[in-house]
């Protein structure tokens, strides 16, 4: 008798593992928000980049660590169960709601407008420029795989965006590049620049090949008389446990003829900002990454006070601290980031601005001050 109900028990266990395994197949095969996998035929065509050997793109330093199944579970299990203080907002972040027209419309000076995180509308010489646009309400696969965003509203809709010349991405974590987004702007966008690989991610998504250009470290492309340049960064890739490193991570520079700004992307503090700073700087306005740091994963993330130093290693006139304000990624206090990189900043000497969600950014101004909106949440 013992032993029938052991065989059942068995039984039922081997077969709810079975029934796991397959879902797992079917969701990383299958669901459409885990986007495209590089085939080979396209290695093949990255193998000509220096950031590229062995089928994977790789930092210049050898970073990050690869983990090992237990490392990796040791790692899910502190963030999931380590209970942070003041981790999110006390309550919803509010926004400056944007008027579409006024939007559209707008010709004059360079700005940008901060959708939170790391998404921007740049506007420059009469261009709309997206930048890591990113206006989902979880930064994962699934809606029950996160935390949603800080603020429930968007300064502005993603529907009731103008029409778009270019979409950066500086990588292909969710994020920065999200599926429901690519999908409610896609119709609008002329096209797209993204680091070697991330293309096969929009083609999945239904984006032509022709409105894509996927560029290496170091190679520049002109928008209408707007430098678009692909520098290094010093992070990682990946969608699904099996396509890490497929694809390319960067940051960017963005350049006219009067103005010039920095894009950081996701990294952490490497010698690459310096050598970007000698070659394009000085910049008008360095965008820095600035949020969801550990020290588990220093070398990939920023602390606060290498945010404000990579700032005055690419020789920035002003930084905006990013990475914050959007999503609890990591295990510190929400306003960790922007009371350190502050202070830090002061000692340098180095003009740091904090915008609201949805406040205007005048690229070039010198003068402006902003409120310290983060004070009592």
């Amino acid at each position: 008798m013992l032993g029938k109900i052991i065989k059942k028990v068995l039984l039922t266990v081997v077969i709810f593992i079975g029934a796991l395994f397959i879902a797992y197949l079917l969701f990383n095969n299958f669901y459409p928000s885990l986007g495209g996998d590089v085939t080979k035929e396209r290695q093949l065509v990255y193998e000509g980049s220096n950031q590229f050997k062995d089928g994977k793109f790789k930092n210049i330093k050898a970073v990050p660590k690869e983990l090992s199944f237990g490392e990796t579970l040791d790692l899910a299990y502190k963030f999931f169960t380590t209970e942070v203080k003041n981790g999110r907002p006390k309550k919803d972040l509010e926004v400056l709601k944007l008027d579409s027209a006024r939007v559209a419309a707008y010709k004059s000076q360079t700005r940008m407008l901060w959708f939170g995180h790391s998404s921007f509308l740049l506007q420059m010489d009469g261009k709309n420029i997206l930048l890591d646009p990113m206006f989902g309400k979880v930064p994962a696969p699934h809606p029950w795989l996160g935390d949603e965003r800080f603020n429930k509203e968007m300064p502005l809709d993603v529907q009731k965006l103008p029409k778009i010349d270019a979409v950066i991405f500086s990588h292909d974590h969710y994020d920065h590049l999200d599926y429901e987004t690519i999908l409610g702007i896609k119709d609008k966008v002329d096209h797209y620049f993204v680091p070697l690989g991330l293309g096969v991610h929009l083609e999945a998504w239904g984006i032509s090949s022709d409105r894509i250009t996927e560029l290496d470290w170091w190679q520049e492309e002109e928008l209408g008389g707007i430098t678009l340049v692909c520098t290094p960064a010093q992070h990682f890739s990946g969608r699904k446990l099996s396509n890490g490193q497929s694809t390319l991570w960067s940051s960017w520079v963005v350049k006219s003829d009067s103005e010039s700004i920095y894009f950081s992307g996701d990294s952490g503090y490497a010698p690459h900002f310096k050598e970007i700073g000698e070659k394009y700087g000085p910049f008008d306005l360095a965008l820095m990454e600035c949020g969801q740091y550990d020290k588990m994963w220093p070398d990939i993330h920023m602390m606060p006070e290498e945010t404000a130093l990579a700032g005055i290693d690419v020789k920035a006139r002003k930084i905006m601290p990013i990475h914050w304000a959007g999503f609890k990624l990591a295990l510190h206090d929400w306003k960790d980031p922007i009371l350190r990189v502050k202070k830090k900043a002061i000692e340098l000497d180095l003009k740091v601005i904090a915008p609201r969600i949805g406040q205007e950014i005048m690229v070039a101004d010198s003068l402006s001050t902003y409120a310290n909106w983060w004070k009592d949440l």
